[in-house]
Parts: C-alpha cells; structure tokens; sequence
C-alpha cells in the first residue's frame, strides 16, 4: 500500500469510526471530511497521527481540533451550498477547508501571521479559491463582509462577543466554545433583537485572544 492509499484507508475509517458512529448524520460534513487530506494540514512529525482522535499541536502554541469535533461543529451548523460563513482562527486551514468543500465563501480570521500563512499556502495548494484570508483579532470579526450566514469559533472566549453576533444575519447561527476553566459548545441563533444560546457539549479549546 503506497502512502498516499494509506492515508485515504485512515481517512475511512476516521469517519467511520469517529464520526458517523458517534451520531453524525449530515452527509454533506461526511463527504467534506472524507475528501480534505487532513495530514496536510498537521506538522510532519505529527502527520502519522493525522487521523487519530485527538487533538494535535499545529505550532504558535495553538492545535488542530480532533476529527469529531470538527465534525460536531460544522453539522451543528446546519450549512447550505449558497451560504457564506466566517471563521474564527484559521489555525491549520483544516476546519477551513472542510467549510469550503460545503459553502458558497468562506471569510477566515487568524491572530498569529505564520499560522495564516502556512494555512493560505496549503489551501491554495489544493486549489481552494473561494477562501478569503485575514490575519488580525479574530474577536473583532470581518465587519466588511457582514452579515454572515453563518460563523464557527475555533478559540474559547469567556463570554460569546457582541460584534460576532451582530455580524450574523438574523436568523443566522454561530457555533462558539465559551467559558474559561470549564467550557461549552454554544450554538447562537440570531434574532431581531438579541440571540438566542443552546449550550451542547463540553469541549475544551486555546483561549481566544483579543489584541484591541
């Protein structure tokens, strides 16, 4: 078996066995993490555990989230092929991807140059073009591209930020890991006036910086 089928057979069973065992049913997530090459996206002295269940440092003091994870929080979203989403922490570009593979544009914030630019190189390697990059405060959002469909979060904050809220259209939805010793998966959803939260998991994430 040549590398590169050994990686497809860890990705199938990735899915398999992390994912769709564990109750994620939305097929387009199922055919995004099937397709995006995730050992691309780790350091290569880390690219043997790629597909395992866990989390794994990327550099920069940061990690890329394990497989479930990534799942759990896209399907949360219940995303459409015409929406546009924007990210929180770019990291690898692995969460990235797997939003492209499923939405019209996808805007990414990263705090930490090198990250973004070692997450821009992979994507547009393989031949990713509806990804928009930015590198600063992620807690700011993108304010010139609002309102979103939809945003994922990828850092902890203590609270869920106003100026990420009111960058969703109403009706539009984010999924953020919040707190700080202990923290959750929340899932907002836009209203008229305010949001609406629905707490989910327990997760634990890199805290989100903020620099203003």
């Amino acid at each position: 078996m040549n590398e590169e089928s050994g990686y497809l057979k860890a990705r199938r069973e990735m899915v398999e066995n992390q994912i769709r065992r564990r109750g994620i049913t939305d097929e387009k997530v199922l055919q995004a993490m099937l397709k995006v090459p995730r050992h691309l996206f780790v350091l290569e002295s880390w690219r043997e555990l790629a597909y395992s269940d866990e989390p794994l440092p990327i550099g920069e003091g940061q990690t890329i989230s394990q497989p479930y994870i990534v799942a759990y929080m896209t399907a949360a979203l219940n995303l459409q092929s015409d929406e546009k989403v924007l990210e929180i922490g770019t990291g690898s570009g692995y969460q990235t991807a797997i939003l492209a593979e499923i939405v019209a544009e996808v805007y990414t914030v990263e705090l930490i140059p090198e990250l973004s630019r070692r997450a821009q190189a992979v994507l547009q390697e393989l031949g990713y073009t509806k990804i928009h990059f930015r590198i600063g405060d992620g807690t700011l959002g993108w304010p010139e591209y609002a309102p979103y469909d939809a945003i994922l979060v990828a850092a902890a904050p203590a609270s869920v930020p106003v100026p990420l809220v009111e960058q969703l259209k109403v009706g539009g939805r984010m999924i953020i890991p919040v707190g700080v010793d202990f923290q959750e998966l929340v899932l907002v959803t836009r209203k008229k006036k305010g949001w609406d939260e629905k707490r989910l998991i327990g997760v634990r994430f890199v805290p989100l910086i903020t620099v203003h």
